[in-house]
């Protein structure tokens, strides 16, 4: 009956949708394993790849790992034993998926990693067989962020600046601090204060650049934050001591509170992650496999820097 399945696939993939007429029986069914929910863009993401199975009759399960590896790797675990044909994964640690990649190939099935990329600095050809990733390339993230603070106060600008780190287990909170270190350590005038690790959350965002308020006062020029909500974390704590408009805060995703902040002008800028490309996309690799369709190990989907001047192309 698979068979017959994916003969279906391969005809009606390119047109989004499956035929209504496949029995429950026969639905192709994911499990999709998320890192932590508390993780304001990875509901996001999942939200889309959830919409996409709803879309195209897939038998969808998902859980919440809450950012601990060997939950995770127990959920792939009951996925498989649930009899799953294909599994998407954003990873708890990136360093630690060899486990799950050994599960997924022992029981023959394809895995996707979505966002966190765990094959970073590999050729296409070092990546595990019927195992993808779709994501962003996370460096640039960084590096947007920097070059637009940059634009901002000048090449020969003496500028103090902080970076607000996501979690030190995550390649993209490594690689998007590496980024604004990349282009900042070309330009003498630009200092690094302090970096930290905020854990994502905007809480954490906020009680860190409290501390570095006091410890920096006028030196603090910046904070380039790994994501939105520590960037939103950290101007409710310079809003708070009345000194918003002399610094100038950056995150990552633009997701909506993002927006609002940016065309209120508190936020000055987000760099775009497409969590629909990446929640879709990852369900989409997984079904052209499922399909026999022959499907590239990466697929990269560009970040786009949005400040106050573009911000209506993104309503």
């Amino acid at each position: 009956m698979k068979k017959y399945l994916v003969l279906i696939l391969i005809v009606v993939l390119a047109m989004g949708v499956l035929p209504g007429a496949v029995s429950a029986a026969d639905k192709i069914k994911i499990g999709y394993s998320c890192n932590n929910f508390n993780d304001t863009f990875q509901t996001v993401i999942e939200g889309y790849a959830r919409a996409y199975a709803e879309a195209n009759g897939i038998d969808y399960s998902y859980s919440d790992a809450g950012e601990d590896v060997i939950k995770q790797q127990d959920q792939i675990k009951v996925f498989i034993s649930e009899g799953v044909d294909a599994l998407v994964v954003v990873p708890v640690d990136t360093s630690a998926m060899d486990p799950i990649i050994k599960l997924a190939a022992e029981a023959k099935i394809p895995l996707v990693f979505v966002n966190r990329n765990p094959f970073a600095g590999l050729k296409a050809e070092e990546i595990p067989a019927n195992t993808y990733y779709v994501g962003s390339e996370s460096i640039d993230a960084g590096i947007f962020q920097a070059e637009y603070l940059v634009k901002k106060l000048g090449e020969d600008a003496k500028a103090g600046y902080a970076i607000l780190v996501g979690m030190l287990s995550n390649e993209a909170a490594v690689a998007r601090t590496e980024g604004n270190k990349q282009v900042l350590n070309k330009y003498p005038g630009y200092k690094l204060l302090a970096e930290k690790n905020g854990d994502w959350q905007r809480d954490q965002g906020m009680s860190i650049t409290e501390n570095w308020i006091t410890a920096f006062g006028d030196e603090l020029k910046a904070i380039l934050a790994n994501n939105d909500e520590m960037a939103l974390g950290a101007i409710e704590a310079l809003e708070a001591a009345k000194i918003k408009d002399k610094v100038i805060v950056m995150g990552v995703d633009l997701i909506d509170d993002a927006k609002v902040a940016i065309k209120e002008g508190r936020l000055d800028a987000s760099v775009l992650q497409d969590g629909k490309g990446q929640g879709e996309g990852g369900m989409k690799i997984a079904m052209q496999v499922l399909a026999g369709e022959k499907v590239d190990p990466i697929t990269m989907i560009p970040y786009v820097l949005v400040t106050p001047e573009n911000i209506a192309d993104f309503e």
